[in-house]
């Protein structure tokens, strides 16, 4: 008997009508009348533009973690660099050495796509790639970027990745890309790094 392999499978509905209940300044509120064959539903989610997130290991792998205020949760949270696909055309990859640079002053000069989410598909069509960045070093300082709001206030902490692990499992982090970053970089090195696809930004 053939298994096929544990995968989730794209498939589309016929949208009947679609409206934009409230323009963001970044993401959008939407309602979808979605046809599924035996009944008709509206379904309304946020339109995200999509986003990136960076697990970058120095040479004794330890992981970058940032720390951000996030309004909607009311708290700080440790994260690795990330941020919106808002640059139209850009490589995913490319966006994730142009946040690294931006928010960490890091470049790097290999990279791996590390995994892949849908944050909350219940309620947002957001996707995250996440990359695996390695040989690290810094931006020189006349190149470094002003940051700004939330942004400003960031403090970086190298942490050694089973710490990492262990903070995840322990439920101290909450941050979709610092869970699925930091589990997928222990799974891929558990594996030897095999698992992993190098991308050039």
């Amino acid at each position: 008997m053939t298994v096929d392999p544990l995968a989730d499978v794209p498939a589309e509905r016929s949208v009947l009508s679609h409206e934009v209940i409230h323009a963001g300044k970044v993401f959008d509120l939407v309602g979808d009348v979605v046809d599924l064959g035996a009944s008709q539903v509206l379904r309304e989610y946020v339109a995200h533009p999509g986003a990136v997130a960076v697990i970058a290991l120095d040479e004794d792998d330890r992981v970058l973690l940032l720390s951000q205020y996030r309004h909607p949760v009311r708290s700080v949270l440790w994260e690795p660099p990330a941020g919106l696909l808002d640059v139209d055309g850009e490589d995913p990859v490319a966006a994730a050495a142009r946040e690294l640079a931006e928010e960490a002053d890091l470049r790097a000069g290999s990279w791996w796509k590390l995994v892949e989410v849908y944050t909350t598909p219940g309620g947002s069509n957001e996707h995250i790639v996440v990359f695996l960045a390695r040989d690290l070093a810094p931006v020189a300082d006349d190149e470094r970027f002003a940051r700004a709001d939330e942004e400003a206030d960031m403090v970086p902490r190298w942490v050694p990745l089973d710490e990492a692990v262990a903070a995840v499992l322990g439920g101290r982090i909450h941050s979709p890309t610092a869970v699925a970053g930091v589990l997928a970089a222990a799974a891929a090195r558990a594996a030897g790094w095999s698992t992993l696809v190098p991308v050039v930004p």
